[in-house]
């Protein structure tokens, strides 16, 4: 299978996912935006994208003009192409914003390692049907979806006490997910190395803060590594279906 990667910081790639699809023997075509990758045209020629994390927001358009071109692709994968997606974090929101929704500031953020509560109906999901009805996973965000409520083709998988569309699915092959359960045992530290991840990460845990999330996400890392790594084969699975 040939996976598309949209990624907007080199050191956020599709972590363990990643090792698992490449492990199986499939293809990844990385398109690094934030370096002037330019998405493909053929589309249609994948099996799946992804949609990965960043530093900047849906709205800095002006700043990161290749958010115009990346919105549309993601248009035209999701709504016409109708084709397996997964989008994390920042992928999410645009996920989001391209099915009507809109990305605003989350009050307060949520960074940590931090419970989701699993809705019920995730049982009769394709992807997430394996998953507790509360899990830990990292949070590192500081913006999030909302107004994908009068959307009949969207359910909330996930939520939050503070962001509702912690999970949510489109049409059982396009799926959002606000939170990491791609991480590997390094990322905390390559991601605290970004300037904006360190201010977010200290503003909201304060100046022992690197330490800290080191430490809630080792209690929890090979959780998280199974639960991606399960995931995936789902994921895989819509792909084959």
């Amino acid at each position: 299978m040939k996976f598309l990667s949209l990624q907007h910081i080199d050191i956020e790639d599709p972590g363990t996912f990643k090792d698992y699809l490449l492990a199986d023997g499939h293809e990844i075509t990385t398109i690094q935006l934030d370096q002037g990758d330019v998405i493909p045209t053929n589309l249609y020629s994948y099996d799946a994208m992804l949609c990965m994390g960043g530093p900047m927001d849906t709205f800095m358009e002006d700043e990161y003009p290749w958010l115009i071109e990346e919105k549309k692709a993601i248009a035209e994968y999701v709504l016409n192409l109708k084709k397996p997606f997964l989008g994390f974090c920042l992928g999410c929101q645009l996920l989001g914003e391209v099915l009507g929704g809109k990305v605003v500031e989350s009050i307060p953020s949520e960074i940590g390692v931090l419970d989701i509560d699993i809705d019920k109906n995730a049982k009769d999901d394709r992807v997430f049907n394996f998953l507790p009805k509360k899990i830990k996973a990292l949070q590192w965000h500081s913006y999030e979806v909302i107004g994908l409520d009068n959307n009949a083709k969207i359910q909330v998988i996930g939520t939050s006490p503070s962001t509702r569309y912690q999970i949510f699915g489109y049409e059982n092959y396009a799926y959002g997910i606000q939170f990491h359960l791609e991480i590997r045992k390094t990322t905390v530290d390559d991601w605290a190395k970004v300037p904006e991840y360190k201010n977010a990460l200290e503003k909201s845990l304060g100046a022992d803060a690197l330490p800290q999330m080191k430490d809630m996400v080792d209690k929890e890392i090979d959780t998280m590594m199974q639960q991606c790594n399960q995931m995936y084969k789902n994921f895989v699975n819509i792909i084959k279906s």
